[in-house]
């Protein structure tokens, strides 16, 4: 479904995980973000990117490689693929296209494109490179932590910041790669929106927001988790690990795989510290 659209950007809504797809439509080219999930909802897309796109040029942009936000790549075939360098060189490219393949094959489903890992064509080196496509400039920034291949964007001239799998309404931090670095990563989007006019935050599931109180909240929210979380382990206060294991949204044993994820990667991070 379409979670919100003016003459520039459409936030397309899974009705999995809540996940977003966001398509651009700005001086003379379209722009494309983790176009997911069901074969349907990617018609969707794919019929709006027709509609506007005429002669105008088309890029692709993934946030970070996890299936769920890539398993649209080949449906725009001559689109201009654009990620982070991690995500080029990915080590478990084959992994990520099984799980496609172990999902569709669950659930019956069939797909009229091939699916593989993204090849990228514009590939991002580091923290704010600007890439200019027509006469709008994008600016990258890398956002490890949730995975090591996560990628921010902000988009200048519309005051987009793409967060990817961050600053989302009701996720928690989910950790796959570095507690520290997401931590970081809060804290580098906390200066993206102080160096940037943000007016709108798209998070790669959930709602957007055009509240800039709101925006800084999401980032407190995530903050806070993870506070909590590295002083409960410091301090071995397992009730309060469990505490915090209820207060994801959704709870579920997907949510609390998760948590206890979290919890082992702050703990062994913590531990090769002391």
């Amino acid at each position: 479904m379409i979670q919100y659209a003016d003459e520039h950007i459409t936030i397309f809504q899974s009705a999995l995980f809540q996940t977003t797809s966001t398509v651009i439509h700005v001086d003379g080219v379209v722009l494309i973000v983790d176009p997911t999930w069901l074969p349907g909802e990617i018609r969707e897309i794919q019929a709006h990117v027709e509609a506007i796109r005429g002669k105008k040029e088309c890029y692709l942009l993934f946030t970070h490689g996890d299936f769920d936000h890539i398993l649209g790549y080949n449906a725009f075939p001559g689109a201009t693929t654009i990620g982070s360098s991690e995500m080029r060189n990915h080590p478990k490219k084959e992994h990520k296209v099984k799980l496609i393949h172990e999902f569709d094959a669950t659930y019956y489903i069939t797909r009229d494109y091939e699916v593989e890992f993204p090849t990228l064509d514009i590939v991002i080196e580091q923290d704010a490179q600007r890439l200019a496509i027509g006469s709008t400039t994008l600016t990258f920034y890398k956002a490890p932590g949730h995975t090591f291949d996560g990628l921010f964007t902000v988009v200048d001239s519309l005051g987009l910041f793409l967060a990817g799998d961050y600053l989302s309404d009701f996720e928690l931090p989910f950790i796959h790669d570095s507690a520290f670095a997401y931590e970081r990563t809060l804290n580098k989007a906390a200066k993206i929106m102080n160096d940037h006019d943000v007016n709108m935050l798209v998070p790669g599931h959930g709602r957007y927001t055009v509240n800039r109180s709101e925006m800084a909240g999401r980032i407190t929210m995530a903050t806070d988790y993870l506070t909590r979380l590295r002083m409960a382990i410091i301090e071995k206060d397992e009730p309060a690990i469990q505490r915090l294991e209820t207060e994801f949204a959704f709870l579920s044993p997907s949510t609390v795989e998760s948590h206890k994820e979290n919890v082992r990667m702050m703990r062994n991070e913590l531990e090769a510290v002391q």
